[in-house]
């Protein structure tokens, strides 16, 4: 399985979905002029997917105000972590979070923060539900929405403690190159969230992506490299590569990558 295949919500796409059909609801094309993260896969669920989503659904999927699309993001979104899980901590938001393997896993090594995931695949947040039922994990909550709009109009500035964006679509055709999550304009709204000393944790398996990420975050004024010139070569000079974070568990999608020959390169940042 590629990466354009295993992460569905963190790979920024311009084209609109368009339908013929006269008795669907249709989008504004404006909509479409604005980056989403996205490509919208199938939402039919297995019995057991479905179980779960009935079960936890309704408790810790968050109702979120749309705008126009049903993964938009409305201006009027609030984030208040009192309301949402019933106190203030350490926050950690993923955005792409998939089958929920990397969050769930994680939540359960740090039950006093309070984790985020960003995802639109409905069954793949039923898996995480799934996930996160079976741990008995009580301190994740999912947003089903464009991660972008999410950024800008839900959460607070300086209000995020670590963000994550593993394994993001590589969308490695170079006409599609400009779908892509990771970009100059897409890190302003990380810095924006992000609190002085914040931390970005980044990874892909698509090597030529990897280095379009560091070369966006190495230019970016409020991010700096917590591995500035380590790994550096005659070959890449630049460097700046972080060792594998142990925080990241090897989910299934990154195993089927090594098999395939394509290794992970991490990448972490601090906003000044």
């Amino acid at each position: 399985m590629s990466s354009q295949e295993q992460n569905t919500s963190a790979g920024a796409s311009l084209e609109p979905e368009t339908s013929q059909d006269p008795g669907k609801k249709q989008v504004p094309p404006e909509f479409f002029r604005q980056p989403y993260s996205f490509v919208r896969r199938g939402d039919r669920l297995t019995s057991r997917r479905q179980k779960a989503w009935d079960t936890y659904s309704p408790t810790h999927v968050l109702d979120i105000p749309r705008l126009r699309a049903d993964t938009s993001v409305a201006p009027e979104a609030a984030f208040d972590p009192v309301t949402i899980y019933g106190r203030e901590a350490y926050q950690v938001v993923e955005i792409g979070s998939g089958l929920g393997e990397a969050i769930v896993h994680r939540a359960c090594e740090m039950p006093e923060a309070n984790f985020l995931a960003i995802e639109v695949y409905t069954p793949g947040i039923a898996d995480l539900l799934l996930k996160m039922g079976q741990a008995g994990v009580e301190n994740v909550r999912v947003a089903q929405a464009n991660a972008p709009e999410l950024l800008d109009n839900m959460l607070d500035e300086n209000s995020v403690d670590e963000l994550w964006v593993f394994f993001p679509d590589p969308w490695h055709k170079s006409r599609h190159h400009k779908r892509r999550l990771v970009s100059p304009a897409f890190a302003d709204k990380v810095a924006r969230v992000l609190k002085p000393g914040g931390i970005w944790r980044l990874a892909t398996d698509w090597e030529e992506y990897a280095h379009v990420m560091r070369d966006v975050m190495e230019a970016h004024p409020d991010f700096e490299n917590l591995h500035a010139g380590e790994g550096a070569t005659e070959d890449d000079p630049v460097g700046g590569w972080a060792p594998r974070w142990e925080g990241r568990i090897l989910t299934s999608f990154e195993r089927k990558a090594r098999e395939a020959g394509r290794r992970a390169h991490d990448l972490t940042y601090r906003r000044k």
